[in-house]
């Protein structure tokens, strides 16, 4: 007699229960499903309506091409899709994905109806299934388009109910979900209704830009970011260095128009504003990438919110070095980016254009280097969006052009010893001279370490000072580091150590000060933080001690040289700390406050 095993079969309705917690987590994973069933379909206009954040009612109506009444029987069974045919297909998806329709999943957890008819058809067709059985058709009157009601989401797990939020929580995941789609599709009008309030109504638009002045209104505090190479398109917007955003703020990622969570993206926003400032941040983003569509996998997730990239570290260069010149990094690296992306190199100082190629096969909804079309010009004379075809920027006028205006400054000179008053074509600028020599000399110390160490000057009489514990382990610890930027510090017994040299450009009698704030710096770093955030750390240390303070007189000449100087800096806008480099009053501002307009 054999004993009984213990792997059994499950009942169909529990395993498709069990699959449908993949796809389904919570009532926006159901409405992100539906409404790109929408948009697969060709809809123009997607309206979602939802009562108690979705858990009693969830409705999704397009004005799409609706399907036969054959076609609706079969989208609610499992593996049934009009996505794809072969295994071929799967090598390069064009649509939001062959997951995408996950009606089966729904409707074993809820009770749904699907009513819909074919733009050719003249009758429509409703289809119903409660809990995962079997699926009711019969004729019904329906305009052109799919209706799906979803009634009671859980209503037969009652263990996957109970673990979702109140009902503000689940509509406001509802309310993101429905924005990030809205900003992918925005030719699509989009509609999102809770109850007896409208929370989204965005009619059609022309371009991302005009959708993203729909949702969020005038946004001075963002830059553009445009850039093609290597078959790659980017666009979007993301934090300007200098606004008031907040450290932490939300990051909308885009592959082919679909919203995803990537970390190769995600790091390279990170890497590119850790080159201009070591202020922690997670910058306000909104990018949009286009990939060719066998150069991506999108199937590597069930709800399909991660995607894999043939070529990561391609990827992550292009979206580094887009949002470097964005920031105002005007000097784009030279060198191209070009397939395979086995060994990206580092940039360089120059530029010359990158290597533009094709995208292969298009999505159905267009190259999303069309969701930014010329627009009328603004009241205060720029363009909200510019043409990615400009004419290049000369290099000697590098720097954030938008903030260091068209011209040169010329200064008038100084307020209270501290802040430079200058003037240019486009009015009056006030700069931090601190601040602003700061950012000079953080980047000339960086520009130098790529070609060595950078120079130092011996000291006749070295300098010991004596620091607690913690700030003399900081600096063993990054000795080399500390080296490569002109530092000579070894211990001298007891609580003290031994400064020998120091960077050229300190003068001895800032010396010590700067050597008990880089310890000080140093001992804050986490630990298993990389060489190069070590070094842009002390670095930044190293120019806030070297430039000049605070009621310092300067003479028009020195002015005049650091205001060239700032000019021809990247990120010229904010200190290596972040703290903002200068305050621009436009003419028109002027025009405006005296009422000459």
């Amino acid at each position: 007699m054999t004993a009984e095993g213990k792997i059994i079969r499950l009942p169909a309705g529990l395993a498709n229960q069990i699959a449908a917690g993949e796809v389904v987590e919570r009532p926006a994973s159901a409405v992100k499903e539906l409404v790109e069933n929408a948009l697969d379909a060709g809809a123009t206009r997607i309206v979602i309506t939802i009562e108690f954040g979705g858990k009693r009612l969830i409705r999704v109506e397009d004005d799409g091409e609706g399907m036969t009444a054959a076609d609706a029987a079969l989208a609610v069974e499992r593996h049934a899709t009009s996505k794809i045919a072969r295994a071929e297909d799967l090598a390069a998806i064009a649509t939001l994905g062959f997951r995408g329709e996950a009606l089966p999943s729904i409707g074993s957890v809820s009770r749904l109806r699907l009513r819909t008819r074919a733009r050719d058809a003249g009758d429509g067709v409703e289809v119903r299934v409660a809990g995962g059985g079997a699926a009711e058709v019969a004729p019904a009157g329906a305009p052109p388009g799919t209706v799906v009601e979803v009634r009671d989401l859980f209503y037969n797990v009652p263990a996957r109910r109970k673990f979702l939020k109140s009902d503000g929580a689940e509509t406001g995941h509802i309310s993101r979900g429905v924005t990030q789609l809205a900003l992918g599709f925005f030719e699509i009008g989009f509609t999102l209704i809770s109850g007896p309030r409208t929370l989204i109504d965005c009619a059609p638009a022309a371009s991302l830009a005009e959708r993203f002045q729909q949702i969020y209104g005038e946004r001075p505090d963002l830059v553009e970011v445009r850039k093609e190479a290597a078959g790659i398109r980017l666009v979007g917007f993301a934090a300007s260095l200098a606004g008031e955003a907040p450290a932490n703020g939300p990051q909308h990622l885009f592959v082919n128009r679909r919203a995803v969570k990537d970390k190769t993206i995600a790091h390279a926003i990170g890497e590119a504003y850790r080159r201009a400032t070591i202020k922690p941040r997670r910058p306000e983003a909104h990018l949009f990438l286009e990939v060719p569509p066998q150069r991506v996998d999108v199937n590597v997730h069930p709800a399909k919110t991660e995607v894999r990239f043939l070529e990561q570290s391609l990827v992550h260069e292009v979206v580094r070095r887009a949002l470097g010149a964005a920031l105002g990094q005007e000097v784009v690296p030279q060198v191209p980016l070009e397939r395979p992306a086995a060994a990206v190199p580092e940039p360089r100082a120059q530029s010359i254009p990158g290597v533009l190629g094709g995208l292969g096969a298009a999505s159905r909804w267009g190259p999303v280097t069309d969701m930014f079309r010329r627009q009328a010009p603004r009241e205060d004379g720029r363009d909200m969006v510019r043409d990615s075809t400009a004419a290049a920027v000369d290099p000697a006028a590098a720097g954030d052009l938008s903030a260091m205006g068209t011209g040169p400054l010329i200064p008038l000179g100084q307020c209270r010893d501290t802040f430079i008053v200058a003037v240019d074509n486009d009015g009056i600028v006030i700069i931090d001279q601190h601040v602003a020599h700061e950012r000079i000399l953080f980047e000339q110390v960086m520009r130098r370490l790529t070609e060595g160490p950078v120079q130092a000057q011996r000291l006749l009489d070295p300098l010991v000072i004596t620091l607690p514990p913690a700030g003399r382990a900081a600096l063993a610890a990054h000795a080399g580091d500390l080296a490569r930027l002109g530092f000579e510090i070894e211990p001298f017994g007891g609580d003290s150590v031994q400064v020998a040299a120091v960077p050229s450009l300190l003068g001895r009698a800032v010396s010590e000060a700067a050597i008990r704030a880089l310890a000080e710096d140093l001992e804050g770093l986490e630990r298993g933080t990389g060489a190069a955030a070590a070094l842009g750390r002390i670095a930044a240390t190293t120019a806030c001690h070297a430039a000049v303070k605070a009621n310092d007189r300067l003479t028009m000449e020195k002015m005049s040289w650091l205001l060239r100087e700032l000019r021809h800096t990247a990120y010229s806008t904010v200190c290596p700390h972040g703290r903002p480099v200068l305050l621009r009053l436009s003419r028109q501002e002027l025009e405006k406050r005296f009422e000459r307009i």
